[in-house]
């Protein structure tokens, strides 16, 4: 049983500049930036800091920061997070930054982005890439459940619609789009075009984890993590992709990617699918985002095409989803802070300060990171108070 005032809170969050180009800025400049921006949020010091999670740099950041000793994460994504989260709440750590950044890894723009096309069996000889991978999924489901291009559009349209009224967007002010702009962009894979993709940028994020007791004393309203959970189905783009990969099937679980890990972080939080709401969702594609709402038991299997209709996944309707425009529209820098920026947009939602896209009294949001074609999912529950 966790005791109460340990339970872990996210304190403070922070984006630097998000843009397709950050001209003068390094990875680990961004990072720098990212930590002093989290702190500042939350009202802490540097020398309060006990603990880094930032996957590969975590152990210089130590070093450089000058935090040292201290707790070292070692996951990524929303698995960071849980990491952290349970760090905390176990007493191996009373301040944990969170951070990613990224600069200056994509500069062949000849091509699509080096981590779409990493070198393995299946993807080098043959000319496979994550666009392709992920729409081989979407085609199948089109062929066996009947999803129309429209409802692809719509999906897409709605995220871009988001980040256009975001100030913080890359492609803030790119819009209004309609769904039959998504359709008339060129073609990229079979069933997406261009604007069902998201795009490459630059730039950074960081959060502060630590204790609600601590937090009862800071700057900012707490956001509490409730319940969290991860799947791998295997190596990310190592293998071919396949729509009937699925793990254990029973009454609750369909047993696509996530469905086992929401189910986790459901059960922890000890709430229901009606009590989200605000869905920040992952979004490397429009139809990835149909396929989460299935995955993660918002609607039957089959049925997310139609779920998405009738604005209901706008800012005003019944299930919002990623309220900031996410990778298609907010930012997509590299690997891990794209992950990151769903669950500090989930933060933004529950404390108020999510901007024109502002979800009214959102009190409980989830975030996702990963899908069908990486093979790996991740879900978080944030929520403004402890479940």
């Amino acid at each position: 049983m966790r005791a109460t005032n340990r339970r872990a809170v996210i304190a403070g969050v922070y984006n630097t500049r998000q843009a397709r180009r950050l001209e003068g800025e390094t990875s680990r400049s961004l990072m720098v930036e990212a930590v002093q921006g989290a702190l500042d949020d939350a009202g802490l010091e540097l020398p309060e800091v006990d603990g880094i999670s930032s996957g590969a740099d975590g152990t210089s950041l130590i070093y450089d920061l000058r935090v040292g000793p201290a707790w070292q994460g070692s996951d990524f994504g929303i698995g960071m997070f849980a990491e952290a989260a349970a760090a905390v709440e176990r007493g191996m750590a009373e301040v944990i930054v969170l951070v990613a950044g990224q600069a200056g890894a994509y500069t062949d723009h000849g091509a699509t982005a080096p981590w779409t096309r990493p070198e393995n069996e299946f993807v080098a000889p043959w000319g496979m890439f994550t666009a392709a991978e992920f729409a081989l999924i979407a085609r199948r489901h089109m062929e066996v459940f009947g999803t129309t291009r429209e409802q692809l559009s719509r999906v897409a349209a709605t995220i871009r619609n988001n980040g256009d009224r975001n100030p913080q967007a890359v492609y803030y002010g790119r819009g209004p789009f309609k769904p039959e702009d998504i359709t008339a962009s060129r073609p990229i894979a079979e069933p997406f075009h261009l604007l069902d993709c998201s795009m490459t940028s630059e730039g950074g994020c960081a959060a502060v984890v630590t204790t609600a007791e601590r937090a009862a004393a800071l700057r900012r309203k707490p956001v509490h993590v409730l319940g969290a959970g991860v799947d791998f189905f295997g190596p990310s783009y190592q293998f071919p992709p396949s729509w009937d990969l699925r793990g254990r099937r029973d009454s609750t679980s369909n047993g696509q990617v996530g469905a086992r890990a929401a189910d986790l972080a459901f059960r922890q939080a000890g709430l229901h699918r009606d009590d989200v709401d605000v869905l920040e969702l992952y979004d490397p594609f429009s139809f990835e985002i149909i396929r989460q709402l299935e995955a993660l038991g918002f609607c039957p299997e089959g049925e997310g095409g139609p779920f998405v209709e009738d604005g209901r996944i706008e800012p005003t309707g019944s299930h919002p989803v990623t309220t900031d425009g996410g990778l298609m529209s907010f930012s997509h820098a590299g690997a891990n802070p794209q992950m990151m920026q769903r669950v500090i947009r989930g933060v933004q939602q529950i404390r108020g300060d999510a901007g024109p896209s502002q979800v009214p009294d959102a009190r409980v949001a989830l975030c996702t990171a990963g899908g069908a074609g990486a093979l790996f999912s991740g879900v978080i529950l944030l929520g403004d108070e402890a479940s």
